[in-house]
């Protein structure tokens, strides 16, 4: 395959800058995790079981949100290599990240498209669960005094 054209590029860069801006997003999951984590560690045992349960959620989701974030930071790195021409093909990438054992060999070439549209996808799946854990965060603290 060819050097990526300057609209490749450029949908590169726009895609990577839309994955760093999720760091935000990242940050916020993790420090419901932690808090959530905190609390339970502190007061597990005398938390209601409603409570105790959505602290547990919320570090549980935590572990998926990391994943998540670990993801889309990754992404984010690779679509700037290719951006800049570091990595100089689609298919160069595909061997790279097969050779890491990250991904298996394509039976046929994914399109920029289809990859572009997989990082938007991982970002609204990263979102979804940083919205439900902070929902069950929310939940958690109202039932903390319920008895």
């Amino acid at each position: 395959m060819t050097a990526l054209d300057n609209n490749d590029r450029a949908l590169c860069a726009a895609t990577a800058r839309l994955l760093e801006a999720s760091g935000r997003i990242s940050a916020w999951g993790l420090g419901v995790t932690v808090v959530g984590m905190v609390v339970l560690a502190l007061t597990g045992r005398s938390l209601p079981l409603v409570s105790w349960l959505g602290f547990a959620a919320v570090v549980l989701l935590g572990v998926a949100e990391r994943y998540l974030a670990f993801r889309l930071r990754l992404d984010a790195g690779l679509f700037n290599d290719l951006a800049a021409q570091n990595t100089p093909s689609l298919a160069a990438l595909d061997n790279a990240l097969q050779c890491l054992g990250l991904r298996k060999a394509p039976d046929a070439p994914r399109t920029l498209q289809d990859r572009v549209l997989g990082a938007r996808q991982l970002l609204q799946r990263h979102g979804i669960v940083v919205i439900c854990q902070s929902v069950l965060f929310l939940l958690a603290l109202l039932t903390q005094d319920l008895r």
